[in-house]
């Protein structure tokens, strides 16, 4: 096996959107928006014969007192579960040396395979979570009718209410930003929701648009939800979205995700991600979502591999205690 720095787009993407429920942040265009960003990524592979095996986007993190650490979203991936042993393995010691080199103290990562923290003689913790631990996916190789059928009856009715009130949807580019952020800050204060900068989204919106689409329910001219969808792989993913507190009885946000589902069928994608539900931290939002049907998944979590032992419990103890107040 031989350590590689992945510095070809389609090497990445043929790789990483190959794989079943593809992980859209371990995507090459992630990556650049991650660039616009933070600013430093890295993308390590594993190739076994000639052959991509497995890679790691890696994004650079600033933390106070000019410490860092590097995230890996959603990943590593890894593409032969039988060796997985021996990559992970691989990986992870290039990751440290990676590490040393950067003065980062810290690797957190998400796998998105089966993953025991005993198998590794690594110093690896669970963390808080950064993606969410559950997610619900929607099989759209069924007929549109047989997804209509799975949902929640109430969910059938909003969806024809809506059509029937005559909310339309319509694709927008970054020249509409301004009416997505004040319907993310609208949401944001109302359902109490944390929200990143302004910089984010705009960055987010300089990518491909056949990666990431912006998209409106309009009622009467009026936006009233605004939706970032990212297509890739098999799976196009529901990411971020914001609605009006206006004329919310015409049901908007029901016409939209209807709209995300059929438009990602017919572009041919086999996966639509509602990206995070949980019963406990967003009630209203997972019964929302879960009214679409489809299959929830849990992931194992967010770890964190150390390499500073000392700094890391300092950045744990100073962490803890900002999320008490």
């Amino acid at each position: 096996m031989q350590i590689i720095d992945i510095t070809d787009k389609k090497q990445l993407n043929d790789f990483v959107g190959g794989q079943e429920h593809a992980q859209f942040l371990q995507s090459w265009q992630w990556g650049e928006f991650q660039k616009d960003v933070s600013g430093f990524v890295r993308r390590i592979g594993v190739e076994d014969r000639g052959q991509l095996v497995a890679s790691a986007k890696l994004v650079k993190k600033q933390l106070p007192m000019g410490r860092s650490y590097f995230y890996c979203g959603r990943g590593p991936i890894i593409g032969d579960m039988k060796k997985m042993g021996v990559i992970t393995n691989e990986l992870f010691n290039t990751i440290k040396e990676l590490a040393e080199e950067q003065g980062v103290m810290f690797l957190r990562f998400e796998p998105v395979y089966e993953f025991k923290i005993s198998d590794f003689s690594f110093p690896i913790s669970q963390t808080i979570d950064v993606q969410p631990s559950q997610t619900l996916i929607l099989d759209l190789t069924k007929s549109e009718n047989e997804i209509l059928q799975a949902m929640h009856q109430k969910t059938r009715y909003n969806i024809r209410l809506a059509e029937k009130r005559g909310v339309k949807i319509v694709e927008a580019g970054a020249d509409r930003f301004e009416e997505f952020w004040q319907l993310l800050t609208s949401t944001g204060d109302r359902d109490n929701f944390n929200l990143h900068g302004r910089s984010y989204y705009q960055a987010m919106l300089k990518t491909d648009s056949s990666f990431v689409k912006l998209l409106f329910a309009q009622y009467q001219g009026k936006s009233l939800v605004g939706n970032l969808v990212i297509f890739f792989g098999d799976t196009a993913t529901y990411i971020h979205g914001g609605s009006s507190n206006d004329n919310r009885e015409v049901m908007a946000p029901y016409a939209m995700q209807w709209h995300n589902i059929k438009l990602a069928k017919q572009l041919g994608y086999k996966y639509y991600d509602f990206h995070g539900i949980d019963k406990t931290k967003w009630p209203g939002v997972t019964r929302f979502k879960t009214g679409f049907g489809g299959q929830a998944i849990i992931y194992p979590g967010t770890f964190d591999l150390v390499y500073d032992a000392g700094w890391y419990n300092i950045y744990k103890m100073v962490r803890k205690i900002r999320r008490t107040f």
